[in-house]
């Protein structure tokens, strides 16, 4: 098993992939390290001394800047680094995109074609409230619905929320934006859009973002017009259920799976292990026409340029520079710092600043050129990589990433989580103590590379999973009966 790793040659700092004591004395290439204090497990040590107020490299780019002197061998951490980053900044395009080929023959998964010719990756009934005001009544509804469920259906699920109403302005749009999408989103093979009656953002208006709809597949309900909402609902999602039943799975080129990316309770080893692999298999589905969306842009802070030269055009450039400069805005107009991340679980995982935890989650975006990049709530329509605003909270991005049109969530984590989204969740783990603790929770396991797996080899095995995963094996959070959606809330409550 290997004690370190030098991620790039220009790196100051080697990560430890086990707890090194102080004394160990290490080979860096030519250089012999001798450690200072004890290291722990996904934490920094220097490889050199470095200097009061002196850039510190890892991934080959900035992480921090040193508070004091750092000598070789010892800890690199918050106690000795602090963010380099700033405001606002300016930014220059430096074009250095690539473009993907894809090696021997297109695979396929067994999928749902819809009536209009969307994919779907699960046939399940969906309850979606147009209101909180109704949430207990959708949740009534799918406890008593499971009697229904037959054939090719895979649930019948409700998806409860606090918005809909009392809401002003961008909050207002982006509720009628999210319902909107997972009305349309083709894992539902049936929707039941379920009103009050008198909300902001009931029935009537949500037809107007809806657009054109198959009425055998989505159906509404208003409750203050009916006597008995529950039994009418249920009257309503049986109806559902023996229309999407006609539905049956059919093979599926991958160049139509759309996968979203995430990561959360990040550790030292989500950079090196679980998001390299994750980027392995991001760039192997876009090599098949494929399509795959990054997200949770305040972990792109530090780390913006390699994503913004990435861009296929100027004008993608310029989009992606609006991206993270509206963000840093949205942050300091709420009188918040831009930096005030990583999290405790991160740092305590060996994340000693923004910069350092940046550079590690945009490892899931592999190498393929930036072909699209998405405001909140807007459905991905280039094939490719995608960027998506949305902030970092695990619920809310990954809530986006399904409103935008991903069939399954892709999930990294170093500390595991038990959450889901509106689509299939893949917890994937950058430790294999993780994977082997919490079973119930994690998926898959790049544990691995920590051993001298290639995170390309192990991408391959990931692309084989979403295969599957995307032909009809449940995910973890799935088997538990898990479904989450959370709706991005910036402004004012009336």
């Amino acid at each position: 098993m290997q004690e370190f790793v030098k991620i790039s040659p220009k790196d100051m700092v080697a990560v430890a992939l086990m707890p090194l004591e102080k004394g160990l004395s290490l080979q860096v290439g030519e250089a012999s390290v001798q450690l200072e204090e004890d290291i722990p497990q996904g934490h920094k040590f220097a490889l050199q001394e470095i200097g009061e107020g002196e850039k510190i490299i890892k991934y080959g780019e900035p992480i921090g800047i040193a508070k004091c002197r750092i000598k070789k061998g010892e800890w690199v951490h918050t106690h000795n680094l602090r963010t380099g980053l700033g405001e606002v900044l300016t930014y220059q395009y430096e074009p250095r995109a690539e473009e993907l080929k894809a090696k021997g023959e297109p695979h396929m998964f067994q999928g749902f074609r819809r009536s209009g010719g969307k994919v779907g990756i699960r046939n399940e009934i969906w309850i979606i409230p147009t209101v909180g005001c109704v949430n207990n009544v959708a949740t009534a509804i799918e406890k008593q619905a499971q009697a229904f469920l037959k054939g090719s259906v895979d649930a019948i699920v409700a998806f409860p929320h606090p918005y809909g109403c009392s809401q002003m302005g961008e909050d207002q749009e982006n509720t009628r934006r999210i319902l909107a999408d997972f009305i349309c989103h083709p894992n539902a093979g049936g929707v039941l859009v379920l009103g009050l009656g008198c909300e902001n953002s009931g029935v009537e208006t949500l037809k107007s973002y809806i657009g054109d709809y198959d009425g055998g597949r989505v159906k509404f309900l208003v409750s203050q017009e009916t006597e008995d909402e529950v039994e009418e609902g249920l009257k309503i999602v049986k109806a559902l259920t023996e229309y999407a039943a006609g539905f049956e799975r059919e093979p599926i080129p991958c160049s139509e799976l759309v996968v979203g990316m995430k990561c959360g309770g990040s550790d030292g080893l989500s950079g090196i292990t679980a998001n390299p692999t994750v980027g392995a298999f991001s760039d192997r589905l876009i090599a098949e026409g494929g399509t795959t969306i990054l997200t949770e842009v305040p972990e792109m802070f530090g780390a913006e340029t390699l994503l913004m030269n990435r861009c296929e055009t100027e004008e993608l450039f310029e989009k992606t520079v609006k991206l993270i400069n509206d963000f840093k805005n949205y942050f300091t107009s709420h009188g918040q710092t831009i930096y005030e991340n990583p999290s405790p679980g991160n740092k305590q995982g060996g994340i000693s600043s923004l910069e350092d935890k940046s550079l590690g989650c945009t490892q899931k975006s592999g190498s393929a050129a930036v072909k699209g990049v998405l405001s909140y709530g807007e459905i991905v329509s280039r094939r490719g990589l995608n960027l998506l605003s949305a902030p970092g909270n695990d619920l809310v991005a990954s809530t986006a990433l399904a409103a935008s049109g991903a069939h399954m969530v892709l999930f990294t984590t170093g500390r595991g989580t038990p959450f889901a989204s509106p689509v299939p969740t893949v917890k994937i783990s950058s430790n294999s103590p993780l994977y082997e603790h919490k079973k119930n929770w994690i998926d898959f396991d790049c544990g691995p590379v920590v051993s001298g797996k290639a995170p390309e080899e192990l991408g391959e095995e990931l692309f084989q999973y979403v295969i599957d995963t995307a032909s009809g094996k449940k995910v973890k959070a799935e088997l538990a009966g898990f479904h989450d959606m959370a709706i991005f809330k910036q402004g004012v409550t009336l």
